[in-house]
């Protein structure tokens, strides 16, 4: 029988960990949090940018703790919460409803869970783009400058990588439905201006977080 007391190889960090729960948890929020349109000030936009832009928080930091390459694995593995939260609801909205259940409340329920194939497609597309080019260009920008002004880096990967989000899942999702022009300005404007001023502050959060789970585990 072995004697050996060598404590087992930790295989994941804790903020590895914990932000990857986090991750998971905003891809599945972010498509139902999108049914309500909220104003900030000036502002209109879509509430599911807030869990979009967790993602774009929880990525960034995942690279600047862990680096490129696991950042682009949290990204590839974050399509698997959203691809079973999808067929979860095709197959409850398949599911007859109880005779117990109010008229008005089912209604609304199949209205905000209900969207359709096109709207599906248009968020898997721009997340799977949006999220990738985020982690690219925050990754790019930390070689060129090493690992410095992290602020900087977290506003300009953001804002671009939520322009990108917005020209992929507009288009895609109501291209021929109705004029996109307006919308398309104003989801850009109102994305930019919450990834320039949010963003970055929860990045140095996130950041200082993941450092001091780690450290205790070192």
């Amino acid at each position: 029988m072995s004697t050996d007391t060598t404590p087992l190889r930790t295989l994941i960090s804790p903020s590895l960990f914990a932000f990857g729960i986090v991750y998971g948890g905003m891809v599945c929020i972010a498509g139902v949090l999108g049914n309500k349109q909220v104003a900030l000030g000036p502002l209109a936009v879509e509430a599911g940018i807030f869990a979009f832009l967790l993602l774009v928080v929880t990525s960034s930091a995942v690279a600047e703790l862990h680096g490129r390459a696991v950042a682009n694995k949290l990204v590839v593995w974050g399509f698997v919460p959203l691809l079973m939260s999808a067929a979860l609801t095709v197959l409850v909205l398949a599911l007859p409803a109880s005779d117990k259940m109010e008229a008005e409340r089912l209604a609304s329920f199949e209205t905000i869970m209900g969207s359709n194939l096109r709207i599906w497609l248009a968020g898997l597309i721009a997340y799977g783009t949006s999220q990738v080019l985020n982690v690219t260009i925050f990754s790019a920008l930390k070689g060129r400058e090493g690992g410095r002004l992290l602020y900087f880096r977290s506003a300009v990967a953001s804002a671009l990588s939520q322009i990108v989000d917005t020209l992929i899942f507009i288009t895609v999702a109501f291209y021929g439905v109705f004029p996109i022009g307006a919308l398309l300005a104003g989801q850009m404007l109102s994305k930019v201006v919450l990834s320039i001023v949010f963003v970055p502050p929860l990045i140095l959060l996130f950041v200082k977080l993941g450092r001091s789970m780690d450290s205790r585990t070192a």
